[in-house]
């Protein structure tokens, strides 16, 4: 008995390390597991929603220094995400952009066949805005990198044209308001809407035309089918006494339909025109060239010289966005982005370490005073009938840049190699 006890005892001792050490074993793997699933955590990108409901983007920020992207409708930011911009050699430009093009599913034909999901380019020369792996530090080949699902989300919310502005650091936009910033004529939004009602009530009655006419001909075709295969005399007389008047009501129908056709179309035109009339105009002012342009959709429709005073001196960047109107209010609400107080870099090196890019990415965005902006604009001096002409095209999501430099070629129609 009492060596049984012993041997037992004996057994139990020298399985006791072996069970430590297990246990032990299952200490450090467990907390291996843990470790590991919270570094996964703190490297998974977060993406931030305002809570409010959020209207349609009118412009996106991306900051280098945070390594950040903030999406802005008219009252504020609804969209967040953690970006990775161009590497050390591979910048990524600090500048004003628009989207010039989009593609869900682009492969880069420089870097490998380089999968960039949800593409949206900027330039022709190579800067996009794509899905990719995000490190926590700039690691691109000059694009800006994006969550993927934010990089989905944010290609199905935008347009063509959206204003994407690359700082230097983290800005915000703020309202501003001056008497150079253009306000449409009152009446324009009411003759948009009128020539749009003309359109579809044009359209509306050449549908109506149209099914008379495919009426009248289904009628028609059935009394001829009746007719040829009439084998008696008497049938064919009844036959053609009762075809007759549906031919003849097939002859009105078509010129009828035929009118309204064209009525349509003449209508259809006039609302095409309206609407391009209606889309968001940019107009630039370079101190450079002392000339100001104004493009739609791209498109050259006005270049005139302007006089900026003191013109010697730097006028600075600012970036003037017109959003829609308050209820109740004819007018347009303007915001203004200022970069780098006014004079952006043509690229920006930091933050190249994984460290600085952590520290910032939290910082909320700057709100910049407007006393520079207002400034500048004090410093333009545009004809007062080309004003009202810039005015009269004037719509919410219409710009108005104000910069030292001439317009670039990044946005021109000829397209150059491209870049992941």
């Amino acid at each position: 008995m009492t060596a049984g006890v012993v041997d037992r005892k004996c057994r139990q001792t020298r399985l006791r390390p072996v069970r430590l050490a297990i246990a032990g074993m299952a200490a450090l793997i467990a907390a291996g597991d843990h470790a590991g699933a919270a570094a996964d955590r703190s490297r998974r990108p977060v993406e931030s929603t305002e809570s409010r409901s959020a209207g349609e983007p009118v412009m996106a920020i991306v900051s280098l220094r945070n390594q950040r992207i903030t999406v802005y409708d008219a009252n504020g930011w609804i969209l967040r995400a953690p970006v990775s911009s161009g590497s050390k050699g591979r910048e990524t430009p600090a500048g004003i952009f628009s989207i010039i093009q989009k593609n869900a599913e682009h492969y880069s034909n420089l870097y490998d066949d380089a999968y960039m999901p949800h593409m949206q380019r900027i330039t022709w020369s190579g800067i996009a805005l794509h899905g990719g792996p995000l490190p926590g530090y700039p690691a691109s080949h000059g694009c800006v990198r994006m969550p993927f699902d934010f990089a989905e989300r944010l290609f199905d919310a935008t347009r063509m044209g959206l204003r994407v502005i690359i700082a230097p650091t983290d800005v915000a936009p703020i309202e501003i308001s001056h008497p150079v910033l253009f306000q449409p004529k009152p009446d324009a939004v009411a003759v948009a809407a009128a020539r749009t009602a003309e359109s579809a009530e044009a359209a509306r009655k050449a549908d109506q035309a149209r099914s008379a006419a495919m009426a009248a001909s289904r009628e028609s075709a059935r009394g001829m089918a009746v007719a040829r295969i009439a084998e008696l005399e008497v049938q064919w007389a009844a036959a053609k006494a009762e075809l007759q008047p549906k031919l003849d009501a097939v002859t009105p129908a078509r010129e009828a339909l035929a009118a309204a056709e064209t009525a349509r179309l003449a209508a259809a035109e006039a609302a095409r025109q309206v609407a391009r009339e209606s889309e968001p105009v940019s107009v630039f002012i370079s101190r450079k060239t002392q000339r100001l342009y104004v493009r739609r959709a791209f498109e050259p429709i006005m270049e005139i010289p302007i006089t900026i005073q003191d013109a010697d001196r730097p006028i600075g960047t600012h970036v003037f966005t017109a959003m829609e109107r308050n209820k109740g209010d004819t007018n347009l609400r303007w915001s203004v982005v200022s970069l780098n107080d006014g004079h952006p870099r043509s690229s920006v090196v930091e933050p190249h370490g994984r460290a600085r890019a952590g520290r910032t990415r939290d910082i909320e965005p700057m709100q910049m005073d407007p006393g520079s902006a207002k400034t500048a604009l004090d410093r333009i001096v545009i004809p007062p009938d080309e004003l009202d002409r810039i005015a009269a095209m004037a719509s919410p999501r219409s710009s108005l840049i104000i910069s030292d430099e001439a317009l670039s070629a990044e946005t021109a129609k000829a397209r150059i190699s491209w870049s992941s």
